[in-house]
């Protein structure tokens, strides 16, 4: 069960390594943000939405591995 939550935690930093080869836009939505300072809490609230996903699907593998052991 852990290899699944290893292999999530690949999936999701992959995918977050591929998303700057897409991000090749004129760069106007971005540098109003950043001269806002707003990207900053858009990137907190990202990392904190992804962080706390990979807790609980954490948590979880570990409750359903404790069920397994008891049967």
């Amino acid at each position: 069960m852990q290899n699944s939550v290893y292999g999530l935690v690949l999936l999701v930093a992959g995918l977050l390594i591929s998303n700057n080869s897409f991000a090749q836009g004129n760069g106007a939505v971005e540098n109003l943000m950043r001269s806002n300072g707003k990207i900053y809490v858009v990137m907190a609230v990202c990392i904190t939405i992804l962080v706390g996903l990979i807790l609980y699907i954490a948590s979880i593998d570990r409750k359903i591995a404790r069920i397994e052991d008891k049967q």
